[in-house]
């Protein structure tokens, strides 16, 4: 606006030199259009708006997997690593880690942090070139960020927030199916050709968040982290229906052995071939 206004008191030197006819023309035509430049920045609408109608959205919680993958030119989110590199560096024998709340305001505040690091289009495009912007790089080790359980925190969050679950909706019912087999290792096999046949994205994020649940029981003597509690945290935050089936219950049971038995199986599910993804 004050550029503008500057812009004006220039025009009005220049135009000294001018017959005055001409100059009265020239002065209500360049008034008529800053004016309209005026009114035209006033209504510009605010980011929180352009959020609402959907026409630029988060860019990193509730952004679906794929394209988020897509657009960082990786295999699993980068927040997603962040957050578990943290958890590796100084929380693995931290009691309760993963089953105790951090502060629920200072999760807010770093799930802020990650949404506005750089602003994105709803197809998934960064609105201005990485050179333009001013990105402030997300650092967990600051002490901002100290409590574990507020990192961890973020991430169940995450999980919670993608449009689709990590364990896409088509899998679901397959997956609470396997569960229900009578035979040990039948289970086992049905679950590791359904997550052999998962998208790229899902099941490479799913490979390395399981590798990384491994090493948090690793150290259960310690946090007090069993393969139960995993099991309780993770189930109803990386699948569920996509409809209300009427049996919460029973299939938060079944989501919650189903992680369990991920865990226990671990290397027979997810065989070895993908263990670059941890390191």
């Amino acid at each position: 606006m004050e550029m503008l206004d500057r812009i004006g008191d220039n025009d009005d030197k220049d135009r000294m030199s001018l017959p005055r006819s001409v100059s009265n023309l020239e002065n209500t035509e360049r008034k008529r259009v800053k004016s309209r430049l005026k009114k035209l920045i006033l209504k510009r609408p605010t980011l929180q708006t352009l959020q609402e109608k959907g026409l630029i959205k988060d860019q990193v919680f509730g952004c679906a997997l794929e394209m988020l993958c897509e657009r960082e030119h990786s295999v699993v989110p980068r927040f997603v690593r962040l957050c578990i590199e943290a958890v590796e560096r100084r929380g693995l024998q931290t009691d309760g880690i993963y089953r105790v709340s951090g502060n629920l305001a200072v999760i807010q505040k770093l799930r802020y942090m990650v949404n506005h690091e750089r602003a994105v289009t709803t197809d998934g495009r960064y609105m201005f070139p990485e050179e333009f912007v001013r990105e402030e790089k997300l650092n967990l080790d600051q002490s901002e960020w100290e409590d574990v359980h507020v990192i961890t925190g973020a991430l169940k969050l995450f999980f919670r927030e993608l449009p689709e679950p990590l364990v896409p909706y088509g899998f679901f019912t397959d997956i609470m199916e396997a569960v229900k087999m009578s035979d040990y290792w039948d289970k086992v096999d049905r679950l590791k050709c359904l997550m052999l046949n998962i998208p790229p994205p899902n099941h490479d994020t799913l490979h390395f968040l399981f590798s990384h649940l491994k090493r948090v029981l690793e150290h259960s003597d310690v946090n007090r982290m069993t393969t139960q509690n995993l099991g309780i945290v993770f189930g109803p935050s990386l699948m569920r229906s996509e409809r209300d089936t009427g049996l919460l219950a029973l299939d938060m049971l079944h989501q919650n052995q189903a992680v369990e038995l991920i865990l226990a199986e671990f290397h027979h599910i997810f065989g070895t071939n993908k263990n670059a993804l941890s390191s």
